[in-house]
């Protein structure tokens, strides 16, 4: 599904490479994982992928069910299937959660030569997948994340991938500040959207948030690259050991 080969990125205003030679396959249906040290390309490289302006990619390619998405606008890679779940959500006074959905929807559905969603037919849906994810109703008469706690944007952006239901969904940092009965709640949400036909790749500093995730398999990024792929258990030797007999070896 995602197929990302060589790839190389550098910041705009830098000539200083970020990554250098990212090589990674993430099939349909797959959980993968992707630990790192600060400042090893983790969060750059869902940013590259997303389509997010300062940076310049200089060598390699990045598809998407073959599609090219390092030629796509940000909204285009969005209509094709993919979605980017935020470290820091932001918020935007004075637009309300369900007008927020519906309009991403519909723009998303119209990019893709569909029918728009009707007030009824969406009213069900963000119903419906709001209770399936744990999500009080007073959530959606809010603005969007405006007076959330950390908790409560992190399972909105949840809940936005719920209803654009993306075949493709990076969650950058999701864990990032939460506790524990938080984090619980949204690799819950996470869990309930596993599928055959989606995938996801799960962006963390912390083996716990994949207590509950399960992914399929783990990748250690340092210094722009993937230096290292495993199975679940890698997770677990860097929270016992850290980083430093990793990079040990590929130094």
């Amino acid at each position: 599904m995602l197929d990302i080969r060589n790839l190389h990125v550098r910041l705009e205003e830098e000539d200083k490479p970020i990554l250098k030679g990212v090589d990674l396959s993430v099939g349909a249906g797959a959980v993968h994982a992707i630990m790192g040290p600060n400042g090893s390309g983790k969060s750059t490289l869902s940013y590259v992928l997303a389509g997010r302006e300062g940076y310049v990619v200089t060598e390699g390619t990045a598809t998407l069910d073959g599609q090219d998405l390092l030629a796509m606008e940000p909204e285009e890679r969005a209509a094709a299937g993919l979605f980017l779940a935020f470290q820091y959500p932001v918020e935007i006074p004075g637009v309300g959660n369900m007008t927020f959905l519906r309009t991403a929807l519909n723009a998303q559905r119209k990019a893709r030569g569909e029918e728009e969603m009707g007030a009824g037919e969406f009213l069900k849906l963000i119903r419906e997948k709001a209770r399936r994810l744990n999500i009080d109703a007073e959530m959606l008469k809010r603005p969007v994340n405006v007076g959330f706690s950390g908790g409560e944007k992190k399972r909105n952006e949840i809940l936005q991938m719920a209803i654009l239901s993306p075949k493709m969904c990076i969650l950058d940092e999701t864990d990032s500040g939460l506790d524990v009965d938080a984090m619980r709640l949204v690799a819950d949400g996470v869990n309930a959207l596993r599928d055959a036909g989606r995938a996801f790749l799960v962006i963390t500093h912390y083996q716990r948030l994949l207590d509950h995730i399960r992914p399929d398999v783990v990748h250690i990024m340092a210094d722009g690259r993937i230096v290292r792929t495993g199975g679940p258990e890698l997770a677990l030797e860097v929270e016992r050991n850290g980083y430093a007999d990793i990079l040990a070896e590929v130094a």
